[in-house]
């Protein structure tokens, strides 16, 4: 785009920014987390700590994923962890629940869904 209405020497007062510049800029950003889905981590954290499952958490912004991890103490190793993965949302979905062995209970693409494996399932018990 170039402007020639202004200077009398005629030179372009528009900037040209190539767009692999862009592109490379925004892709050395990191992975977050965005308010929807925070929001639903938040109030699955909430209950759980209601219940007195979980005590601390810690939110990891990485170059490539996401992690929201959960603890029953902060000295320990997480008991489970949320993963937001972009480049997985085509294949298996962005989203993950990884207990503490590295053994992922549920991956999807909604992370509602995926946080469904947190909720208690009713049981009959017979007396």
């Amino acid at each position: 785009m170039t402007d020639h209405s202004g200077g009398e020497d005629g030179e372009a007062s528009g900037i040209l920014i190539p767009l692999h510049e862009a592109r490379n800029a925004r892709l050395d950003q990191p992975v977050r987390f965005d308010r929807r889905e925070l929001d639903q981590i938040l109030r699955l954290y909430g209950r759980m700590v209601a219940a007195n499952e979980w005590r601390d958490y810690a939110i990891d912004h990485l170059t490539d994923r996401a992690v929201f991890s959960v603890f029953r103490r902060a000295s320990e190793v997480p008991l489970f962890q949320i993963v937001k993965d972009p480049r997985l949302a085509r294949r298996q979905g962005a989203f993950a629940v990884i207990a503490a062995g590295g053994r992922i209970l549920k991956r999807g693409q909604e992370l509602g869904r995926v946080l469904g494996v947190f909720d208690a399932k009713l049981k009959v018990v017979e007396a």
